[in-house]
């Protein structure tokens, strides 16, 4: 850099760049080296986290992509990949030409008008000079959807890490910023951008055969072991980028038995967006409950209304066959016999049309209920599994059987296209969406609800019968999810 050109630069900018020489000269020398560090193993579970968060044929832009191996991992549709280290890149084209690799800063990256599905920030915070300024950088490369996921080590191995570097087995670094989590949380509400999910991951950064597998799939899950984790994970998402105004709804209502209920869901499910379309699924009632919808679509003929008979059995499959048929922007789940208030899915509108969440989950354990609206050993179970289901996606879910659940129907169709991961094995259809929009890492909200007591028929869930399955999918799910 010439005299006059620093000259322009005030004392900040000329410190950043400094220091950004010097980390550039760096790494440039280990990335030049023929000396390998032992850290294959810990790279190679940094990538098996990664496969399980970010889906293959994804757009993923990594920053701080070094040789390019993590990036290659995730067999991205396109990917993109960002080092400072010319050399490092040189690698990584030579062994990976599919993939583009752009020499920049992080601080500076220009992409062009490229968007991403995912955007990787893994072991590179701790070293970034502003790491406000590189959040504030990527905001453009991002969509509504786009999720940025971030790994950066503990502080709890700051002395251990210094030791392996001293005694060769860790790859030599600078003095690093050793951010917490609250740090990076306050930089990214800052930034603009809200966290999703935050955990830790790696307790055995060497490969220790069997001992190393055991600790890292189960012990780095559970507490206390989990607080000698190696690895912080933060899910993130930009915020305030929905596009979507004034989306239409369609509302699924899944009856058996509940013909009494039928003529008030008419008169009382609200209209919403530009558009509500309501959707019976009849499931093969043993009163008149299909006479009755069919009757009053007649009487209502200013409502736009679907009637299907359900073509399998339990709930889940009568709001599958819903969801195949609905033409709304937004999908939402109402239960039949009227325990929850249509009137309530307009809190629910409001949140998904404004971008608040992605996935609406009703609550019905904050407001007292009405007497006999739900069992006490119910009401245990509804805990239970509440406590099981937020410690397996991280993130808190009060009541995961309430039946009033609200997504987009894009994000139906990706939790849908995903099915195959879990398997078709929910009757109720509740845990399926709630574990779909898991994965995804979909923002999910719950509203509170003030629950009534059925007037009409009998409840079709079984204590004892469905109690047990729902042990088996949460057994299940946490072999899928939690320990992997």
């Amino acid at each position: 850099m010439n005299k006059s050109a620093q000259n322009n630069q005030n004392p900040y900018e000329l410190v950043f760049v400094e220091y950004e020489g010097v980390r550039q000269r760096f790494w440039d020398q280990i990335n030049g080296s023929a000396k390998h560090s032992l850290g294959s193993y810990y790279q190679g579970r940094l990538a098996h986290v990664f496969q399980n968060i970010i889906p293959a044929d994804s757009k993923v832009l990594e920053l701080g992509c070094k040789n390019g191996n993590l990036l290659h991992a995730l067999k991205p549709a396109i990917g993109v990949g960002v080092d400072f280290s010319e050399l490092a890149l040189i690698k990584a084209r030579n062994q990976f030409p599919h993939l583009k690799f752009i020499h920049a800063d992080a601080h500076l990256v220009d992409l062009g008008n490229q968007v991403f599905d995912y955007i990787i920030i893994s072991d590179l915070v701790n070293d970034l000079w502003d790491v406000q300024t590189v959040l504030e950088r990527i905001r453009p490369y991002c969509h509504a959807e786009t999720r940025i996921v971030f790994n950066f080590f503990s502080h709890v191995w700051s002395l251990p890490l210094r030791l392996a570097r001293f005694l060769g087995l860790a790859t030599p670094n600078l003095p690093q910023n050793w951010l917490t989590r609250h740090d990076m949380n306050n930089l990214l509400e800052i930034s603009g951008y809200e966290s999703l999910r935050q955990w830790r991951e790696i307790i055995a950064p060497l490969n220790i055969p069997w001992i190393s597998n055991f600790c890292n799939r189960y012990l780095a899950k559970i507490w206390p072991f989990e607080l000698l984790a190696i690895t912080n994970f933060i899910i993130a998402r930009p915020v305030g980028m929905l596009e979507k105004k004034n989306p239409s709804v369609s509302v699924i209502i899944a009856a058996r038995n509940e013909s009494g209920h039928i003529a008030e869901l008419f008169e009382r499910i609200p209209e919403m967006g530009s558009g509500t379309e309501v959707i019976f699924v009849e499931g093969n009632s043993t009163d008149d409950t299909y006479e009755v919808i069919a009757a009053e679509m007649v009487k209502n003929p200013q409502c736009n209304c679907k009637l299907l008979k359900q073509t399998g059995k339990g709930k889940g499959n009568a709001v599958r066959n819903g969801f195949d048929v609905a033409t709304g922007d937004i999908l939402m789940i109402l239960d039949a016999d009227i325990t929850v208030p249509p009137e309530d899915l307009i809190r629910c509108y409001t949140i998904m049309e404004n971008g608040l969440g992605e996935f609406v989950n009703g609550v019905r354990l904050v407001y007292p209920m009405q007497d006999e609206a739900m069992r006490f050993l119910n009401l245990l179970g509804n805990k239970f599994f509440s406590w099981a289901f937020s410690w397996l996606i991280g993130q808190p879910i009060r009541d995961t059987l309430c039946g009033t659940k609200v997504l987009w129907k894009t994000d139906y169709e990706r939790i849908a296209n995903n099915r195959k991961y879990f398997g078709d094995f929910d009757p109720f259809g509740d845990f399926d969406l709630l574990f779909g929009a898991a994965r995804l890492n979909l923002k999910i909200v719950e509203v509170p609800i003030r629950y009534r007591a059925r007037r009409y028929g009998e409840t079709n869930i079984s204590r004892w019968k469905h109690g047990w399955l729902l042990l088996k999918m949460v057994a299940f799910a946490a072999r899928r999810i939690k320990f992997v």
